[in-house]
């Protein structure tokens, strides 16, 4: 609650518009009271950013079903209850909405000691791509950002406390992080979340979009890199 608060505080700090909803992300419960806080307070909903998001990284062995359990819970279930409450809402009230989910480098290409939060990310991005071509003749986009930024959330990663400590002191982060790793602040990212929700992204959907530090990247989609046919099957 207290963390919704700041975010709340901080909005209208700046003559902006925010409520919050405390709530555990992952059930349909969350999901619609989501999407009905923002109907009755805004008189309607237009764009939706799934950004809930938890670690439990541990290697294969140690990681438990609850490790397993939670993560699946908030990125993925939370991200497809959301969704498709916000989608049921765009076609009941024939809204051309966005969808931009949140992705991570490590659902497109994984990471040691993140089996959880890898299948979490990449089940995202496939489900962006799924979405795409459901919700095309509606008019609504569904794209995926994947960012790399400091956050309380990638703080914990020891690879990243360095930049993310530099910039809570208000310094700059090296070159190393923003150019050669990607790696910025939330800031950076704003812009391109912002440009997906607007008019002028209306002609893309199912993109995964890389983002953070002074780099932008378009991740491709998957496709066979050989093909090899032999008559009657292999053995």
């Amino acid at each position: 609650a207290s963390v919704a608060d700041e975010a709340v505080a901080a909005i209208t700090a700046e003559g902006g518009r925010a409520v919050a909803v405390v709530a555990p992300v992952g059930s349909t419960e969350t999901a619609q009271a989501l999407v009905a806080a923002a109907v009755e307070n805004f008189g309607g909903l237009d764009i939706l950013v799934t950004n809930a998001g938890v670690l439990r990284d541990k290697s294969l062995l140690k990681m438990t079903d609850e490790d397993f359990d939670l993560v699946i819970n908030v990125h993925l279930r939370g991200t497809f209850t959301c969704v498709r409450e916000a989608y049921a809402y765009f076609k009941e009230n024939n809204v051309q909405g966005r969808i931009i989910a949140i992705g991570s480098p490590t659902g497109q290409r994984g990471n040691f000691g993140q089996t959880n939060y890898a299948a979490a990310k990449a089940g995202i991005v496939g489900m962006v791509r799924t979405w795409a071509m459901e919700m095309k003749k509606a008019g609504v986009t569904a794209n995926a950002v994947i960012p790399v930024a400091a956050t309380a959330m990638t703080k914990t990663v020891p690879y990243f406390a360095a930049a993310v400590e530099a910039d809570e002191r208000g310094e700059a982060m090296p070159d190393f992080f923003r150019r050669t790793l990607g790696f910025g602040t939330a800031e950076d990212v704003a812009g391109l979340i912002a440009f997906l929700a607007s008019e002028e992204a209306a002609g893309i959907t199912g993109q995964a979009i890389g983002v953070g530090g002074d780099r932008l990247q378009l991740w491709s989609h998957p496709e066979a890199v050989e093909s090899e046919y032999r008559d009657g099957g292999w053995s």
